[in-house]
């Protein structure tokens, strides 16, 4: 896919409501943004720079003055500069360049990779409660709410007045920090406080590509307009707010996961145009040397690139090998499975999850059976009497005639904000928004419409339609006293819109990792921003409720603050360990968790290890470590060339040494085995356990086979005997599949638990069948 047509598909998304809008095309149209310029990143070898260059940068800027520009007579072809020089993240630089010229500087010694600079999109009162946080004990209190942790996002910007951000009995942060408080439009540095403690911003890349757009509907500064950083921040660590709502809905305290710790924004996604790469991989580069603890990026591609040529995958390696924990969205392209995004092993990975808190608006039909929906209408709506109540497939603005849907409740396929609007101004009286497609089931997406309203799942909806159906004269009532409800529903569930594995980069690694709070979650909102993000809403709070991967990720970074806290020893890799084999695999219910979209057993393709759980993250017993090392054998083992190899790691690795007989054995908290369509077909993998409680413990293995049926599972040894603290202890297990070639089963589950009478360490297991077949 070329460029333009890359960009696109990837104008910014930055909620379910605009996505769900934009697959339905009723959104109001946007102005179509087209690329002026390409731009690159060229990753370079310091050790290959030339001795008659004293500076890096002496030698980027010869190497572009070797090109031949000076010769093109097309005056649209633009003189090529250097816009960013990186340090840190790799080495570097990044300058608009012609594809060929960006091949000629490919061939330079010392040029170890060239990639074009891509767009990426932009993938709470009760969720912290909602998964087991209380102020009076475990993880909140004994972090002190994650006191001086410093959470690092990379967003659309920060609006500072907000008062999740007031720094009311924070302490100053600590001289380690070096960041600062970047200048520009509506911003200035006494915005920053002891909870936001840096606020930068990062345009050159979309400038080199856009150029004067950038700048057309937003600030020049970390200031936020479109309202997602602020939002992202706030549910990762914002500071606490009594009686927190949104147009009175979910009424409550509102706080992030960690409200004592620190703030540093980044400021890398702009408006309409999205967030370029080149960008994304400056502020990492920052984001390093300003001494962050924890990386937030709820953003991502829709392409599958390999890791090799993805610079942000390359990027924040780097920051795993400063211990910086790094947490990603899963992206909203569910539920199809081999959606996952952001999959590289030092890169947490999260899916979104429904919390226990509904919405909850009644339809009364004519026949007298009352349908359940959600609503985000801001009124009150009870004692109405029963209207006519007609039926639109898509509810575009030539379609709405007046005389007929004045006074009657009107039923829409995925209707908008906007749609609302259009029935407003027509004379309706009410909306319903209706899923027809099973495959997005049961998870309802609350829209911000104008006029009484609801929207239905898809079960409820086939119950609406086969009512019209029944009846020439249909009727109906909706009613909605403004009030949420909390513990009535089953829940976490597996949102229809969270991205699925497997891994289509490297199916053998699960993601994503685990499961966090992202549909319909309250938090802080820009002030000066419409509530609906459409221009023409004139509705204003200071809070607003979004659902989607990105709302996810920032819960999870909260909890990675409250461990970094409490465990500032523990690398990356303990801490994800942590949350992923104490993360739950049962709902409120105590059933398994479901799916959304076809409300069935949900599996670790969809959520990894299970819902997060903070507070037994703060005690798993054992986890599984890994480091900068183990990340460079497992690319040893993909096949990659010294050059592909050179871009993760500046010095020479011997891969000559790595095992092939077992080369998906990276020290992950989970299992992939992908099986040949052969019976018998017998897979071992190796794991090794590092023993983080305080006491000696014996453990003994368990498996919880799913597919008990196809596979056989055993464990060696079975008994796990530790002493000292840090203490590591090996084991294998060996799988072999007992179906053959002509099977059509693709995929099965189980899980392999390490278990004593305090702790239970639990890794999910895949097996994949004919794996070839799964990402045609």
């Amino acid at each position: 896919m070329n460029l333009f047509l890359r960009t696109i598909f990837l104008t910014l998304l930055f909620d379910l409501t605009f996505v769900t809008a934009w697959k339905s095309s009723a959104f109001p149209s946007q102005p179509v943004l087209v690329p002026q310029r390409t731009s690159y990143i060229v990753h370079t070898l310091n050790t290959s720079r030339p001795a008659h260059f004293l500076t890096q940068n002496e030698w980027y800027s010869s190497l572009i003055r070797s090109l031949p520009h000076s010769n093109k007579p097309d005056a649209t072809v633009p003189k090529p500069r250097i816009f960013y020089v990186y340090e840190t993240a790799i080495q570097g630089f990044a300058a608009t360049l012609t594809p060929e010229e960006a091949q000629m500087i490919s061939e330079n010694d010392g040029v170890i990779g060239v990639y074009e600079d891509v767009m990426f999109n932009i993938h709470t009162t009760h969720s912290p409660e909602f998964i087991g946080l209380n102020p009076d004990y475990g993880i909140w209190k004994e972090s002190n709410l994650g006191d001086d942790v410093i959470i690092g996002l990379l967003d659309t910007g920060i609006w500072p007045e907000s008062q999740s951000f007031n720094d009311s009995g924070l302490n100053p942060v600590g001289p380690r920090w070096q960041g600062e408080c970047e200048v520009g439009i509506r911003f200035n540095s006494s915005m920053c406080n002891n909870k936001l403690v840096g606020a930068r911003f990062f345009r050159a890349g979309a400038e080199a590509i856009f150029g004067s757009q950038v700048s057309d509907n937003d600030y020049l500064s970390p200031r936020d307009h479109l309202g997602h950083g602020t939002h992202t921040s706030s549910t990762a660590t914002g500071s606490p707010i009594l009686g927190a709502n949104f147009y009175g809905q979910e009424t409550g305290t509102a706080q992030g996961m960690a409200p004592n710790a620190k703030i540093a924004m980044y400021k890398v996604c702009w408006g309409a145009i999205g967030c370029a790469s080149s960008d994304i991989l400056a502020a990492v580069d920052k984001a390093i040397e300003d001494g962050v603890d924890i990386l937030s990026l709820s953003l991502g591609s829709i392409q599958m690139i390999p890791y090799y040529n993805d610079a942000i995958a390359i990027g924040v390696f780097a920051a795993e090998r400063h211990r910086i924990f790094v947490v990603c969205s899963a992206g909203n392209s569910g539920p199809h499975l081999t959606t996952v995004v952001n999959t590289a092993p030092w890169i947490t990975t999260v899916a979104a999850g429904s919390i226990d808190r509904t919405l909850q608006a009644n339809l009364t039909l004519g026949s007298g059976e009352v349908l359940f929906g959600e609503s985000l209408y801001f009124g009150v709506i009870s004692g109405i009497e029963m209207l006519p109540i007609i039926s639109i497939s898509f509810c575009y603005s030539d379609v709405l005639i007046a005389s007929e849907i004045m006074g009657k409740i009107v039923v829409c396929r995925d209707a908008t904000v906007s749609t609302g609007f259009l029935i407003q101004a027509a004379g309706g009286a009410g909306l319903v928004s209706i899923n027809v497609d099973p495959s997005l089931g049961e998870t309802i997406v609350a829209k911000r419409y104008t006029l009484p309203s609801l929207s239905l799942g898809y079960d409820e909806s086939r119950k609406l339609i086969a009512y019209m159906n029944s009846t020439m004269e249909p009727m109906a009532r909706l009613e909605y006293d403004g009030h949420t409800v909390i513990g009535k529903n089953r829940a976490p569930q597996v949102a229809f819109y969270s991205s699925r594995g497997p891994n289509y980069e490297m199916p053998e690694l699960l993601k994503p990792d685990i499961l966090a709070p992202g549909n319909n979650i309250l938090a802080a909102w820009p002030s000066e921003t419409p509530v609906s993000g459409d221009p023409s809403d004139p509705r204003r709070s200071d809070f607003n409720i979004m659902s989607g991967t990105s709302m996810a990720c920032p819960h999870v970074a909260g909890t990675a603050a409250l461990l970094r806290h409490l465990k500032p020893t523990w690398s990356p890799a303990m801490i994800r360990s942590a949350m992923m084999t104490t993360a739950l695999v049962l709902d409120n219910r105590d059933r398994p968790i479901v799916a959304a979209d076809n409300s069935q057993d949900a599996t670790p393709l969809a959520f990894g290890g299970g819902h997060v759980y903070p507070q037994a993250a703060l005690d798993p017993g054992l986890v599984y470590d890994a480091g900068f090392e183990d990340y460079a054998q497992w690319l040893c083992k993909l096949n990659y060339t010294s050059e592909q190899m050179r871009r993760f790691v500046s010095l020479p690795i011997n891969c000559s040494h790595v095992h092939y007989d077992h080369s998906w054995d990276l020290n992950y908290p989970s299992f992939v085995v992908v099986f040949k369509n052969q019976t018998g077909h017998r897979v071992v993998r190796r794991r090794t356990l590092m023993k983080v409680s305080d006491f000696p413990e014996n453990y003994t293995a368990r498996v919880v086979n799913l597919s008990a049926e196809k596979v056989s599972v055993k464990v060696r040894p079975e008994m796990l005997d530790f002493v000292g603290t840090y203490e590591k202890r090996d084991y294998t297990v060996e799988f072999k599949s007992k179906i053959g070639a002509n099977t059509t089963v693709e995929y099965g589950f189980a899980y392999v638990i390490w278990e004593n009478k305090e702790h239970q360490v639990k890794s999910p297991v895949v097996f994949i069948w004919d794996a070839v077949s799964v990402f045609k």
